[in-house]
This record gives C-alpha cells, sequence and structure tokens, in this order.
C-alpha cells in the first residue's frame, strides 16, 4: 500500500528563467526528524539515533540503520516488529518508531557510542574501519555484470525515482540483478537513508543477504555506504559521482567491487574488476 506521506510537497516559489518571471506553487521534497529506539526481550526501549529523512518506509529505514551498525543480525531483522509514537501524545506519531527483536541488544553499545545522524550523516559514532571488516566476511565469487548492462543502470534507476521527478530533491539507492533487472529502490533527502530504507526493505522481505546483485547510489561512495552495502552482502557497488578514498580501500578489504562515475557508457572501476565483464 502506497504511504500518503511520501512524496512532494507544494509551496509558493517565483521562478525565475532568464527573462521570465511566474509564481507558482513547485514541489519540494518532505523532511521530517525521525527518533529511532530499539530492544529486545526483557530489555527497556532506549534511544539509538535521530536522524532526518523523507517521511516513510520508516520501519526499512530503523532496520537498515539498525543492521548497517552491527546492532542486530539478519535474522534479527527477519523477525523484528515495530511500534509508532502515540497519536495522543504526538502530532507525528510517525516520527518516532520503536523495533523489538528476538534477541538482547547490547545496549551499552548504543549508550557508548552515541547515534545522531543528519540525513548527510558522517560515520555516525564508527571508531575505526577494522570493527567493520571484523564483523564481515570478506565477499567471494558473486555475479558478473556486462559493461553494457552497467551503462543503462542509471537511467533505469531515475526513471523508477517518482519522487525525485517531483521534486528534483532526492537521493536514491537501487538493487539491480546481474542481467540490470530492477529489484527495488528507495529515495530520500539522505544518500545514507536511502541505502538503510533499500537495505531494511529486503531485511523485511527476507530477502538478505543479496549476494546476487548490484547495488547503485546516485550521488558519491563514502565509507559508511560502503559499511551499509557490505552488511547486506551486496558484491557490487556502483555510484554516479566519486569515491572517497577510504571507501576504496575499504572495498578492496571487503572484496567488493566497486564502480564510480558511472554516467552514460563510461564508468571507472577501483575494486573487484573480475566483476565488471568489459567484452559484454
Amino acid at each position: 500500500m502506497t504511504d500518503v506521506r511520501i512524496g512532494a510537497h507544494r509551496v509558493p516559489a517565483l521562478i525565475v528563467r532568464g527573462d521570465a518571471r511566474d509564481s507558482r506553487w513547485d514541489a519540494v521534497a518532505g523532511e521530517e526528524p525521525l527518533q529511532l529506539r530499539a530492544c529486545g526481550p526483557g530489555q527497556d526501549p532506549v534511544d539509538v539515533a535521530v536522524t532526518m529523512r523523507t517521511p516513510g518506509h520508516e520501519e526499512e529505514l530503523a532496520l537498515g540503520f539498525l543492521l548497517a551498525e552491527g546492532l542486530i543480525d539478519i535474522a534479527d531483522a527477519a523477525a523484528a516488529t515495530f511500534e509508532f509514537g502515540d497519536p495522543t501524545l504526538l502530532s507525528q506519531p510517525h516520527n518516532e518508531v520503536l523495533v523489538r527483536v528476538p534477541r538482547p541488544i547490547d545496549l551499552a553499545g548504543v549508550h557508548e557510542r552515541h547515534f545522531v545522524a543528519t540525513a548527510s550523516c558522517g560515520i555516525c559514532g564508527r571508531a575505526s574501519v577494522d570493527e567493520l571488516i571484523a564483523r564481515v566476511e570478506t565477499m567471494v565469487g558473486g555475479p558478473t555484470i556486462g559493461r553494457s548492462i552497467l551503462a543503462t543502470l542509471p537511467d533505469a534507476m531515475r526513471q523508477a525515482q517518482a519522487i525525485f521527478e517531483d521534486t528534483g530533491g532526492l537521493h536514491a539507492a537501487a538493487l539491480f540483478t546481474a542481467d540490470g533487472e530492477l529489484v527495488e529502490l528507495r529515495e530520500d533527502v539522505g544518500r545514507h537513508n536511502a541505502v538503510d530504507k533499500l537495505i531494511g526493505a529486503r531485511a523485511i522481505a527476507a530477502a538478505l543477504p543479496a549476494d546476487d546483485a548490484a547495488l547503485l547510489v546516485s550521488g558519491r561512495v563514502s565509507f559508511e555506504i560502503v559499511q551499509k552495502v557490505a552488511v547486506a552482502r551486496v558484491p557490487i557497488l556502483c555510484a554516479v559521482s566519486a569515491p572517497s578514498d577510504l571507501a576504496v580501500s575499504t572495498a578492496e578489504r571487503l572484496g567488493m567491487t566497486l564502480v564510480g562515475f558511472l554516467r552514460g557508457s563510461g564508468f571507472n572501476v577501483y575494486t573487484g574488476a573480475e566483476r565488471i565483464d568489459l567484452q559484454a
């Protein structure tokens, strides 16, 4: 069912194009805070993070974040249940979500890390890359994707971005098969949130790990994006913009294929070139 809170909001604007002037209602992307809480059996709920996000898919965003930060695992995510804020106390009850999982959460770890995430979130309290490497196995094998298929992914993602078409203001994360078929797409004002929502959606569908797929993001690739995609076990990560040096070195250590500047018929392969078939 489509969430009516997802999408564009109309605001008055003065539109200037050269000498032309026009006053009209313009579409902008929604942005609201989400308070994320979590607990296991016998535990009191704890505050985990506050993130600015595009309303909608709150369960997926929460699960994706908890998975990426190592606070729960894939089995926990598949069995999670959700509770939203009290509508008698909150004007926007969907701005607070509690995730209950079947096993206890390391509450000490939550308190030590003090997550406060924004739509352009940084490492969110991550102390080092080594912690990620220690809990995520190196990727071996996986699909091979042809050069001609790779070149079609940005257009396929863009055509599926319904909210972007209205607002021009959202990032996207899209999961594809090695044949270029779009599996799932999520949009958000934050690059990290879009990835979290996508991973959360696959977790809810019991479709993780996604070790036979490729994931495309609409912006640049930072360490945090590599981190989230690695936890979901996606072996091929592509972006329409640049990776950071830390993203490249982390992808290399994880055995992940990392492609940047995927635009038109061109792209750069930074790691894992064996999964890209340049002749196909």
